[in-house]
This record gives C-alpha cells, sequence and structure tokens, in this order.
C-alpha cells in the first residue's frame, strides 16, 4: 500500500482497538466498520473512517495522479493527545476551511435553525 494512506489506516485501527465495540462487546474490528455497530463507534473512529475512505479514493482519483494524495498528519491522533492540543487537529494538509472555530463541550443548547424562527413569527403574526 502507498504510505500515503498508512498513517491514517494505524489511527483508525488504533482508535477501533481501543474503542467499546472492540474492548467491551468482543466484536471484531472489521465488524465493528459495518452498517449496524458503526453507528455506536466514538465520533473519532468514525471521522478517521472518513478520512481513510477518501484517502483511498484520492488515490484513483484522476486529478490527484499527479500530484497524489495530500499528507496526512495524525501524529496526535495516534498518541491520543488531539484534544489537549492547541490547534484544531487537522486530518488533511492546507489552511483550515473554517478558520478559528470555538470549541464546545457538546452540552449547549442547540440554535434554532431560522426557517424555525421564521415560522415562529409567521404563526404569532397571524394570531
Amino acid at each position: 500500500m502507498p504510505s500515503s494512506c498508512q498513517d491514517i489506516r494505524a489511527a483508525l485501527a488504533q482508535c477501533l482497538q481501543e474503542s467499546e465495540c472492540v474492548m467491551v462487546h468482543r466484536n471484531k474490528a472489521s465488524d465493528c466498520l459495518r452498517s449496524p455497530l458503526v453507528d455506536q463507534l466514538p465520533t473519532k473512529c468514525q471521522q478517521l473512517k472518513k478520512g481513510y475512505g477518501e484517502c483511498k479514493r484520492g488515490m484513483v482519483d484522476m486529478r490527484k495522479r499527479f500530484r497524489g494524495n495530500q499528507p496526512v498528519a495524525v501524529s496526535k491522533e495516534i498518541e491520543g493527545g488531539a484534544s489537549s492540543g492547541g490547534g484544531g487537529g487537522q486530518l488533511y494538509a492546507g489552511r483550515s476551511a473554517f478558520g478559528a472555530v470555538k470549541a464546545t463541550s457538546g452540552d449547549e443548547k442547540e440554535e434554532k435553525d431560522w426557517r424555525e424562527v421564521e415560522n415562529e413569527k409567521y404563526m404569532q403574526e397571524r394570531k
């Protein structure tokens, strides 16, 4: 296998081995990547799975044939220190598409969609 996808493959393998699907439920790592169990994987493993698929797809993409896949930097993910790092922890090369993204804990109240807000205004006006 070309070296462009080996780093992300190793990070995915380690994430799967440390996941609850393999450690607690004693499923095979390959079974955890399939449909009924893939939803139980941690978000980090799901992101690595998607990134690995995109890397493999990039190997046969004719637009990327001359330049090759972008190098993957997953050393923080392999060591498990992604959350303690200062940056955004990109899994691809280049600038971040979103600039500065604020960190969240996941407990924040979800903002209403603009359509819901407009619908509520409309319903208030009708009354």
